[in-house]
């Protein structure tokens, strides 16, 4: 299908979000490539992994950048040439960005159950307003710790950022949509705002850095 969905969240800031139903040859059309790039897909052995690739830059060329417009910095963070700020997530049916003029981060993940097995991992203060008890909202709330964690790590993008021991998703609300995580790492020690929201069986989340951080 075309574009599933392209909304402005902050001024100069837009997230779009493309659900892959297309076939892998009907995804390429249109689509540029650099040398670099093409390598790599031609190296991909998963059509989903080729599909997410190409998806991803369709939803660049929706904000007309190509291909050539975007590099990775050492980091493997990605950048657009002109300065503009990109966050880029896939996960299976799903791939999104967000370009503007904010330094950002953004997860997609699949809901899934063993995010349970896991939780021990990456999170620690969160078990204090989590209810194992009610085992699908424990659920749905690890997969929004997770992904704002992603989102976090990815807009911060700092070596030895660790998901458990620095960065600590505040108490929230499913029916909200938005919460705060905090980051005590080196000389940071800043509160960001996310949001978050479930697509068909998906959950999305973002922060945006308007603390001038990363």
């Amino acid at each position: 299908m075309p574009l599933y969905r392209s909304v402005t969240i902050a001024p100069g800031t837009q997230l779009l979000i493309w659900k892959i139903t297309e076939t892998l040859e009907e995804l390429a059309e249109g689509v540029l490539l650099n040398d670099r790039c093409t390598v790599k897909m031609d190296k991909m052995k998963s059509e989903q992994h080729r599909k997410a690739l190409l998806s991803v830059r369709r939803l660049i060329q929706e904000m007309g950048y190509t291909d050539f417009d975007l590099y990775y910095g050492p980091d493997g963070k990605p950048h657009l040439k002109d300065g503009t700020h990109i966050s880029i997530t896939h996960s299976y049916a799903f791939s999104a960005v967000i370009i503007g003029s904010s330094n950002t981060g953004i997860d997609i993940e699949l809901q899934r159950e063993k995010v349970i097995t896991i939780a021990d991992k990456f999170i620690e203060p969160e078990f204090s307003f989590l209810d194992p008890l009610h085992l699908e909202e424990y659920m749905r709330k690890l997969i929004v710790i997770w992904c704002v964690k992603e989102a976090v790590y990815k807009m911060i993008s700092r070596k030895q950022l660790s998901f458990k021991q620095h960065i600590n998703v505040h108490a929230f609300d499913m029916k909200d949509g938005t919460g705060k995580a905090g980051v005590h790492f080196a000389e940071i020690d800043d509160v960001y705002s996310f949001c978050f929201e479930e697509i068909e069986g998906f959950t999305l989340a973002y922060c945006l850095d308007n603390n001038g951080n990363g």
